[in-house]
């Protein structure tokens, strides 16, 4: 394929492949959690119960999770049109097949292997972003396909799924959602490139196109703190999503629809907080603007935990708080792992900290929170998710820059 860098570069296709690649990742949030509010009605029909939702969601959890870490390698080596675009037929068409199941073991078999193919998904597409992208637009870029997954699979599958409840039964609504995942798959198979490698090194500090073992990826300095960091700011998101709905309910006693409209604020936090903070970092730095984020999570976090029953003021605060952590997360699995490793270890790296994050992240932090709720009281969640973030702060203090807005003065050749 033709490159990207020269004296003119292809904003077309640019553009084509960062929409196709962020509706990817949508249709991902979509089959992902389009399953919680269908989950009432499957309940009865399949005889399932709360323990049997957490093991079908855990158990996508923890296979998207070894899939990124290993699949982020595949991509490097094959290239990333290899992995994503059958990645998005599978996911796809497991979504559509979960209609089929006939009880909780059908079920987890399904999500399990549906969770390997968006594992695989995840990193390839974030690279892929980012090798479509000028480098000076990285950071935006990567905010615009990581604002789908919030965006189409927390705010907007909930909408979608219940008012098509309404006309047709559950089975229905998975084969339905299964189509325009195959769709993009068409029109990435007919848009999406595989450059060079020395091509694709503008995209790094290191600029190197030279062939790496997979494991040097931990010698670059931000990939063990990214993966300390994913670690922070999922057990963030994990209190702030996972539990505090019994919080809302138990501790403060609101109304299941009070309770419904404070939620929908992380649907709309991490909607601009993925869009705007990234696209700022092209121009500040993504260092500046990742302790910004911490300080900002932590202030907010802050007055989340000590506001009473007010819906509107909960909203407001718990918006503000995923608009900072959803920040983190993108700037954590995206510029700040890729920019930094030579470019046969871009998705590695990536995988790596998406897969190890979510694993535990999504694994350990649950049951912590879940602990703490249980013997010391649910309004105790609060201080886990401040912990996360000092810890956090420590992080990225210790982080090297690697936008290019702030590297064009310095040597382009960097060290680990």
């Amino acid at each position: 394929m033709e490159s990207n860098v020269g004296s003119r570069w292809d904003t077309a296709y640019e553009w084509k492949a960062v929409a196709l690649l962020a509706l990817g990742f949508g249709l991902v949030g979509i089959d992902r959690f389009m399953i919680m509010p269908l989950f009432p009605v499957m309940m009865t029909d399949l005889h399932l119960d709360y323990q049997d939702l957490g093991h079908i969601t855990g158990a996508l959890s923890v296979a998207w999770g070894f899939s990124a870490m290993f699949m982020g390698n595949l991509s490097d080596r094959i290239g990333h049109r290899k992995v994503i675009i059958p990645a998005i037929v599978m996911f796809s068409l497991l979504a559509g097949l979960s209609g089929l199941a006939t009880g909780v073991g059908t079920l987890i078999l399904i999500r399990t292997v549906m969770g390997f193919a968006e594992g695989a998904f995840t990193p390839a597409s974030i690279v892929a972003t980012l090798d479509a992208s000028k480098p000076t637009r990285h950071g935006r870029n990567i905010g615009i396909q990581q604002m789908a997954l919030p965006l189409f699979g927390l705010g907007l599958a909930p909408i979608l799924v219940t008012q098509l409840l309404k006309f047709l039964p559950w089975h229905s609504i998975f084969a339905i959602v299964s189509i325009p995942g195959l769709i993009v798959a068409f029109l990435l198979w007919k848009v999406l490139r595989n450059t060079r490698a020395s091509t694709s090194a503008e995209h790094t500090v290191t600029h190197d196109a030279a062939e790496h073992k997979w494991t040097e990826v931990f010698r670059y300095r931000n990939i063990p703190l990214n993966i300390l960091g994913m670690l922070c700011w999922l057990t963030c998101l994990v209190v702030l999503s996972a539990l505090f709905p019994s919080y809302l309910v138990d501790y403060l006693h609101l109304g299941m629809q009070q309770m419904g409209y404070v939620l929908s604020a992380i649907g709309f936090g991490g909607t601009l907080g993925t869009l705007v903070m990234p696209a700022l970092s092209d121009r500040l730095g993504r260092k500046p603007v990742m302790i910004l984020s911490v300080i900002g999570a932590a202030v907010f976090l802050v007055l989340l935990a000590r506001t009473g029953p007010n819906p509107t003021m909960l909203f407001t605060y718990l918006m503000l708080t995923l608009l900072f952590v959803f920040s983190m997360i993108t700037l954590t699995v995206g510029p700040l792992s890729a920019e930094s490793v030579p470019v046969k270890l871009m998705s590695t790296a990536s995988g790596l900290v998406v897969g190890i994050g979510e694993v535990f992240g999504g694994g350990v932090a649950p049951v912590i929170a879940g602990y703490v709720a249980k013997h010391f009281g649910i309004q105790y969640i609060m201080y886990l998710g401040f912990v996360a973030l000092a810890v956090g702060l420590v992080v990225t203090l210790c982080l090297k820059e690697t936008a290019p807005s702030r590297l064009r003065a310095q040597p382009a050749a960097v060290t680990p």
